[in-house]
């Protein structure tokens, strides 16, 4: 079976042709894939820029070092931030059986990232040689062992929950507390406390936080500057938002846009 990649290339069948098919692409601005899906597995990620992939568990965001697998047939949007070249590999759904159900955000290890760029010169549509399957081989046993990482932000699933959270990511610099959102929820402030952590192991206050971080991710990619990302997202301070930006990411702001740049 065939499918469309989010640039709209129909994809070869990969079983019979290959198990793996590499794509590449780039883009100078800001692009918007809407949710679809293909048949086969896909994993996708940037070789510069920052990537965000929204499934039906939540919100990864992509930078270089990282990837995002998805399973065959699982719904996902695609949005790239600011200038972005990225790649994706796809796998065909009969060699998917041993790699992750679920879609999952990993780091991509330096092994799996050479692997990509070699894979990336195949013939779309043709056999692989033997060099090639096992380089195939190689991939698919990678990317059954990469290391799932948290650049995600997970979202609840119960109805009124999902309509909050939904509403609090469309608005992430609101002031409102947790009472208000509650009462925007048809919900008591302790139900919503509760089942916040049940089916998104955040508590609230610390899902909006993660909510603020990665969106001030996505604002940093697209060139805002960072006093700009520190007052749109409500930080109380920009001095505020550095600290905590450097204290869940290991590097200020700004040391980020510049690895961002560098590709």
């Amino acid at each position: 079976m065939s499918a469309s990649s989010p640039a709209g290339r129909v994809l070869p069948p990969l079983a019979a042709a290959a198990p793996i098919l590499v794509t590449t692409g780039a883009q100078p601005m800001q692009r918007i894939t809407e949710r679809h899906s293909h048949a086969q597995g896909q994993l996708l990620g940037a070789s510069r820029g920052l990537l965000s992939v929204g499934t039906e568990a939540g919100l990864s965001v992509v930078p270089a070092t990282h990837a995002v697998w998805v399973p065959p047939h699982h719904p996902h949007s695609l949005r790239s931030h600011g200038a972005f070249e990225g790649w994706s590999v796809y796998v065909a759904e009969a060699a998917c059986a041993g790699l992750p159900g679920e879609p999952r955000t990993v780091r991509m290890s330096e092994l799996m990232r050479a692997a990509v760029k070699r894979a990336a010169g195949w013939p779309a549509g043709e056999g692989l040689t033997a060099a090639g399957h096992r380089l195939a081989a190689v991939m698919l046993d990678e990317i059954a062992q990469l290391e799932p990482e948290s650049f995600s932000l997970p979202l609840p699933q119960e109805a009124r929950l999902l309509r909050l959270a939904e509403a609090l990511a469309a608005d992430p610099a609101s002031e409102a507390g947790l009472e208000e959102w509650a009462a925007f929820a048809g919900l008591s402030p302790r139900t919503v406390s509760r089942h916040f952590v049940s089916e998104t192991g955040f508590s609230f206050t610390a899902w909006r936080q993660r909510l603020r971080l990665i969106r001030s991710l996505e604002m940093l990619a697209e060139g805002l500057p960072v006093t700009t990302v520190a007052i749109d997202l409500g930080y109380s301070s920009v001095s505020a938002f550095i600290a905590l930006f450097r204290r869940s990411f290991g590097q200020t702001p700004a040391a980020y846009r510049r690895q961002l740049a560098a590709g």
